[in-house]
Formats: structure tokens, C-alpha cells, sequence
């Protein structure tokens, strides 16, 4: 800034730059109220809703302003200038911040909230930069609104000389935001850094102290009615079941009256052919709920059951088929680290995880975004990954997967086939009006949707090809609806499709009443227990019970709906909606009407909230006696160890707890190596870098046989990361295990793309092994 003219900065000029700040507000809300009109979210920019927004923006101006007053006043005393420039850094960096906000609910259609706690840091920046990421655009945003401010502030300099006095203007400011708090504020015309501060603060403060003489309240006996035993012939042996959930697949885009319907066609067909469940809920509004409450019927946690920090005893689905004889898998073509997955599925010791790293060179990413970023591999190669693998004839699977192409960025392979599709389906559609308006403007969106669904119709084709096809039982729902796409109401982002589909169905139905899936894994098991006799827990703690099966619509259930991390804000009870301090009637087409006597709804979300946070955070789900994989004893850490463990790594950063653990080793500092890798792999088990040394340090102390085991899982868990085939040709040379090297050989060059990388190993192993055969010829021929 320019102080020449100016010895001491005053309340004049402080005046003149709240003013501007205003107006960068009014510009960035302008900008807020445009995107969502292109992408046909709103009807209009300047409605009445847009004049509201402006108000609050307003409150939210006058706030900071009587805030910043004082340090202002107190910095332009001690130190001329000072004062002036700490606030012009600080307005400018707020509005930075509410721009980036407001870009992210124009993105996401909700505001951030305290969900923003419930994230690593790793998971923001892989997010972030798989939904668009951070480039240059961001850096000329920056700079339009630091040059934006600054001229407004230079603008303002001939019509605002008059105000010399604090007193009366900081009443005048404070006034101000005490108007706003009489306007109703709906989240689209918030400030959202406000909403933000105040939802942070909500959260952090909120009681959820639980009062009871139950030690154990969940617990239950597991005698839930077998209503899928009319439905199926089952055979002899235990029958295949086969998960696919299904990114952002929403109700509103699949079966006869979707909203958003001609986008998903093998889908709509599948559902007359199925049980299908059109009132079905998922508990959360965000993928990381899905896993517990679809497979495990398990409470949230503070912000959501995968973030906690220790896992609590529990029973899911793979851990009780496991127990009955299934082989249990899971496949996505993302990093399974995301959200803890990993951690999940190793506590219940999950047969085999595919994930992004396991696919090798013969299947194709899904193209990069502006930012040049990737998800991983799209649906048709996760599919056809999966039906590469070979499967046990005998034994019965449990198979889940995890689609992402329905996600940000929303580029799926042949990407402008199926926007020419969209095209071609639209203009044969009955859709009109704005919902018209929203499918051509989000075209990428639903070209999306028509490329998951062609990849489902080819992987329902590949099965039938597979072993014990017929004796097979698919279940297949959202995780949650889309996020971008304009929403209805509070609930429709959790109201998702559930269908299931089997060869052994001896009749089909479409049911209407609402269930949701915490009822999934107590129906499914009931279903089995009744035919097989399982070997079932004396007592369960399922948060479910049977899905409803009543035709015509009915909500006859106690529901808790975590909208976000954190944001534990729906409950449904009945047919009363409490949702964020209003209170609805849901009605049979899902749509939500005012409606007055919410406060047992309201009350039983805070009882719930305590309950959830007492069971979670104090392990009193189950007792040790029911639960069948028991915390892990190899996985125990002294306290000495925690507080060494504690004093050179942080599990915010697990690649630098890896080079801190790989300096340890080649300080031969090895029993310390291997104490923080196994620390590594018990918070993030998919750490390959941390798993290929954990070999390097078994072969460097003698232990070949040990090393060898660990790094072939290494290959296995990701074939086509060279490193695990660097470290294993060097434990095979020091060994002399020639024959092994040469197959090796063979599998990295299959199955890595890099293997160039290590020419002068491969080499190295095609020479030793040249050299022991003629040795070995040698002394034959003496």
C-alpha cells in the first residue's frame, strides 16, 4: 500500500474498507446466484432469495467490521500504517475464503460445515484435486479479488469522507447484524464463512453426554423376521452375494417416475425383474458412512464409524459370513486409504482388497481432469479387473464393490458418445422445464450415469459366465444421490434405489414403504440363518431391523440420517422429518410439507446422538465374548511405544512416517524401523512404500523366507508398482533363488509398466542364473 499521503490512518479510511469489503461481497454472492443459474439450479439471479443473501452479507460486514475496529484502533496507535495493512491483509483473506466456499457450494449444494473436521488433510487435497483441483484459475481469483477490493476501496474515497467519528458507526455496524438475525436465512443465501464458524462451534460444543444404567444398549437378540423367505428358492449350498454400491445413485435417476429417468435403462429394467425397494434410504449423505451402515448396521461415531480413531468390537457381514466358510472381497478402483476404507477392511479381516494400486498395465485410468488429476480406474475396467480373478467353485463368496465414475469430475470414457447420447435420449423424453433445463446443462453428469449403467449391464453378463451364477444374490444401491444435481428436499440426498436381484427369485415386487440401509444386513442374514443355520452371536446390535416389505408406502421406522461429518442434523420418525431445527411430513412421493409436533422427533435425535457417541467412543457396542475378530494383539502398542511413536511421527502424514522409519533402517536402528512401519500399517494398511520395506529390513536381518512372503503380498496387493519387484529380485539374487527371479521376470514384465526401471535387475537375475546352470553343468560333466 501506498502511505505516503498519510501519516495515521483513521476511521475514514477503516470505514472505506469495510464498504468495500461489502462490495466484494455483493460481487462474490453475484457470482454465487450466476453459477447456480447456469447450472440450472435456480430460475433467477436477482430474485428475492439473491436480496436476502445480500442482506446477511451486510450482517456479516458489519460484524467483522465491529470486530476488526479494535485491533485496528490499537495497531494505528502503536505503529502508523500498521494497523491499516493488518486489516487490509485480513478482509482480503476473508473474502478469499468465502469465495473458495461459495465455489464448493456451487459444486456441492451444501454449505461446508463441521464435516470439514471429519477429513484428513489427505483427503481434502485428494478431493480437491480429483474434483477439478486447484490450478491457475485459483490464483487469478485470487488476484481479481485482491484487485477488485483495492479498487473499490479507491472508488469509495470521494463519498464517504464524512464519517469521522468510531462511536456512532461501530452502533450503526452492530445494528446492523443484529437486524440479520430476524431474517431467515436458508443456506444458499448465507455468508458462508459464518455458517461455516458457527457450525464449527455448534459441533465442538454440543452435549452429548448419555445417561443410562445400559451398559451395552444396542445389544439385542437376533431374532429378525425372515421376510425375503417367500421370495427365494434357495439351494442346497450357501448362495454368492454380490454388493455393488453404486456412487451418488440416487432415486431420482432410476425406476418407473424418477425425476431425472432415461439415463439408467439396464437399471429401470433390472428393477421390474427384482425385489426393489423405491423408498429406500441410505444413512448417509456422503460416501463414508456407506460401508458400516449398508454391510454392518453400525452406529456413526462422532463423524462417521471410519474415522474413529479405534475401532470398537462389532459385528458386519463379512465378518459373520466369514465366519460361516465365505471367501470375502472387495474391489474399487480408488485408493482404498480414502476415508479409512483400508483400516475398515482390515479389522475384519477381509480376504482380498483390490484397489487402485492393484490394477497393472493392461487396464486403462480414467482420463485426467484439468488439473491432472485421477480418481482411478472407471467402472467397466473395475468390473473387468474383477472378473479376471479366478474364483473357488466350492466356496461361497461375499463380493463388494464400489463404483466412482459417478463422481466430480464426471469425465467417463468415450465421453463425447455418451453427451451425444444424453442428446439424443432428452429430445425423446418427456422432460420439461426446468428439469430439462438441469439435464442440459449437467450433461457430463448423466452421459456419466449412462456409462455406469452400460459397465453394470456387462458385469451382470460377465457373472452369469462366472461360477455358481445361478446360486447368486446381488444387491445393489447408492451410497447417496448425486451431489450436484438440484435436490428436492433435505432428504432426497440420501434417498436412494435398493434393489435385489437374484436367479433364485420366484417372485418380484416393488415396495414403497421406507426402509433404509441399516436393515440390509439383519434381513439378509435372517434370510440365510433360516435356511443354512449359520453360526449366528447369541446377540446382535444391529441399528436395523427387517426391511420393510409393504407395497404401498408407510414409514413405520426411527431413522438417524448423517447428512455430513459430523452433521448428524435428520431423524425420521414415522412419518415426521426433523431435519436442522424444522420439522416436515413425509409424504408418499418422498417430498417434505411444514408441519408442527416435531419435538419427540427432535428428542429422539438427541437421545440417539448421545447413545451413538457413548457406544462408539467407550467400545460398548458388544461385549469381547460376541465379537468374532477380536481387536487385533499383534496390533497392540506398549505405552512406551505410543510415546516414542508419538514423538517422531504424526498420522496426518503417513509418507513421512515412512521416510522416517527408512532412515531408521539404514541407520540399522531396525527393531525402531519396524515398530513405526507396523504403527504405518495399522492406520493406513494400503502403504505399500512402508509394507516393501518392512521386506527390505526382514532380508537385511537374515529372515529371506519372512521377506519373500511380504513382498509377493506387496505384488499381489499392487502388481504393477515396481518397487515390490525391485526389493524381490534382490532377496532372490542374495538368495540364489535363480529359478524363482526368472518367473519373476515374467510377472513384471505382464503386469508392470515401469519395468525399464529395473532392466539392470532383471539382467543381473538372467545372469546369475546363466552362471549357476553352467556350474551346475560343470560338475555334472566331472
Amino acid at each position: 500500500m501506498n502511505t505516503s499521503k498519510l501519516d495515521r490512518y483513521t476511521l475514514k479510511q477503516y470505514t472505506r474498507l469495510i464498504i468495500s469489503f461489502f462490495g466484494c461481497l455483493i460481487v462474490l454472492s453475484t457470482y454465487q446466484y450466476t453459477t447456480l443459474y447456469f447450472k440450472g439450479v435456480v430460475d433467477i439471479i436477482f430474485g428475492g432469495s439473491f436480496f436476502i443473501a445480500l442482506f446477511h452479507q451486510l450482517g456479516f460486514a458489519s460484524l467483522v467490521g465491529v470486530i476488526l475496529v479494535f485491533p485496528f484502533n490499537f495497531w494505528e496507535k502503536f505503529r502508523p500504517t500498521w494497523g491499516f495493512n493488518l486489516i487490509f491483509g485480513v478482509l482480503i483473506l476473508l473474502l478469499i475464503i468465502e469465495a473458495m466456499l461459495i465455489s464448493y457450494y456451487c459444486t456441492a449444494l451444501v454449505p461446508l460445515g463441521s464435516d470439514l473436521l471429519g477429513y484428513s488433510f489427505a483427503d481434502i487435497k485428494t478431493t480437491i484435486s480429483n474434483s477439478g483441483g486447484m490450478s491457475v484459475s485459483l490464483v487469478i481469483g485470487v488476484l481479481v479479488i485482491a484487485g477488485m477490493f483495492f479498487g473499490l476501496y479507491k472508488v469509495t474515497s470521494k463519498y464517504y469522507h464524512f464519517i469521522s467519528k468510531m462511536y456512532p458507526f461501530t452502533i450503526i455496524l452492530f445494528s446492523l447484524f443484529i437486524m440479520t438475525l430476524f431474517i431467515d436465512g436458508k443456506p444458499i443465501n448465507q455468508n458462508k464463512s459464518q455458517y461455516l464458524a458457527i457450525n464449527l462451534y455448534s459441533s465442538s460444543t454440543e452435549d452429548t453426554s448419555y445417561n443410562s444404567d445400559v451398559e451395552y444398549p444396542l445389544i439385542k437378540r437376533p431374532q429378525i423376521e425372515n421376510v425375503l423367505g417367500d421370495y427365494f428358492e434357495l439351494q442346497e449350498e450357501k448362495p454368492n452375494i454380490v454388493f455393488i454400491m453404486v456412487e451418488g445413485l440416487g432415486r431420482d435417476f432410476v425406476g418407473e417416475g424418477a425425476e431425472f429417468g432415461g439415463f439408467t435403462p439396464f437399471l429401470d429394467d433390472l428393477t421390474t425383474k427384482s425385489l426393489y425397494w423405491e423408498n429406500c434410504l441410505s444413512n448417509t449423505g456422503r460416501t463414508f458412512g456407506v460401508i458400516p451402515s449398508l454391510l454392518g448396521s453400525l452406529p456413526f461415531g462422532k463423524s462417521g464409524f471410519m474415522e474413529l480413531e479405534k475401532y470398537p468390537n462389532k459385528l458386519t457381514l463379512f465378518s459373520i459370513l466369514k465366519n460361516n466358510g465365505y471367501h470375502t472381497s472387495f474391489y474399487q478402483g480408488t485408493n482404498s486409504s480414502f476415508d479409512n476404507v483400508d483400516r475398515f477392511l482390515k479389522s475384519e479381516n477381509v480376504d482380498f482388497v483390490l484397489d487402485k494400486s492393484g490394477f497393472g498395465n493392461k487396464y486403462k485410468m480414467q482420463a485426467e481432469d484439468a488439473a491432472g488429476s485421477s480418481w482411478g480406474y472407471p467402472d467397466k475396467e473395475l468390473f473387468k479387473k474383477s472378473m479376471s480373478l479366478p474364483r473357488e467353485e466350492e466356496q461361497p463368496r461375499m463380493e463388494v464393490y464400489m463404483t466412482i465414475s459417478t463422481h466430480e469430475p464426471f469425465i467417463p470414457p468415450q465421453r463425447e458418445a455418451y453427451e451425444k447420447k444424453v442428446k439424443q435420449i432428452l429430445s425423446k423424453s418427456d422432460h420439461q422445464g426446468k428439469t430439462k433445463n438441469v439435464i442440459e446443462k449437467n450433461d457430463n453428469v448423466f452421459a456419466t450415469l449412462l456409462y455406469t449403467d452400460d459397465a453394470l449391464k456387462e458385469v451382470f453378463e460377465a457373472y452369469k459366465k462366472q461360477p455358481n451364477y445361478d446360486n447368486t444374490i446381488f444387491i445393489v444401491t447408492g451410497d447417496h444421490r448425486l451431489i450436484p444435481i438440484p435436490q428436492r428436499n433435505s432428504i432426497s440426498r440420501f434417498h436412494v434405489p435398493l434393489i435385489v436381484y437374484s436367479p433364485m427369485l420366484k417372485k418380484t415386487k416393488k415396495i414403497s414403504a421406507v426402509s433404509s440401509h441399516f436393515d440390509v444386513v439383519p434381513t439378509l442374514l435372517s434370510l440365510l440363518n433360516a435356511n443354512y443355520e449359520l453360526q449366528m452371536p447369541k446377540r446382535v446390535a444391529w441399528m436395523g431391523r427387517s426391511l420393510d416389505m409393504q407395497s404401498e408406502f408407510r414409514c413405520v421406522k426411527d431413522i438417524p440420517l448423517m447428512r455430513n461429518k459430523n452433521e448428524l442434523k435428520e431423524y425420521i420418525s414415522g412419518e415426521t422429518v426433523y431435519s436442522d431445527g424444522s420439522v416436515y411430513s413425509l409424504d408418499e412421493d418422498m417430498n417434505l410439507s411444514a408441519s408442527f409436533g416435531g419435538s419427540k422427533a427432535e428428542k429422539k435425535l438427541t437421545s440417539f446422538k448421545a447413545m451413538n457417541a457413548y457406544v462408539t467412543t467407550n467400545d460398548k457396542i458388544i461385549p469381547d465374548s460376541l465379537a468374532i475378530f477380536s481387536k487385533q494383539q499383534e496390533e497392540a502398542f506398549s505405552e512406551a511405544d505410543i510415546v516414542w511413536l508419538n514423538s517422531v511421527y504424526s498420522v496426518q502424514n503417513s509418507d513421512k512416517g515412512y521416510f522416517i522409519a527408512r532412515d531408521l533402517a539404514f541407520d540399522k536402528e531396525y527393531d525402531r524401523s519396524l515398530l513405526l512401519c507396523r504403527y504405518i500399517l495399522s492406520e493406513v494398511p494400503s502403504h505399500i512404500d512402508t509394507k516393501i520395506l518392512t521386506g527390505r529390513i526382514n532380508v537385511w536381518r537374515g529372515n529371506y523366507a519372512k521377506s519373500i512372503e511380504i513382498l509377493k503380498e506387496c505384488i499381489k496387493m499392487n502388481p504393477n508398482y515396481i518397487d515390490s519387484y525391485s526389493a524381490l529380485f534382490d532377496v532372490y539374487y542374495w538368495s540364489e533363488q535363480t529359478e524363482e527371479a526368472l518367473k519373476l521376470i515374467q510377472q513384471a514384465e505382464e503386469n508392470s509398466s515401469s519395468v525399464h526401471e529395473i532392466k539392470d535387475k532383471i539382467e543381473r537375475a538372467k545372469a546369475q542364473h546363466h552362471k549357476k546352470r553352467q556350474t551346475a553343468s560343470t560338475h555334472f560333466q566331472d
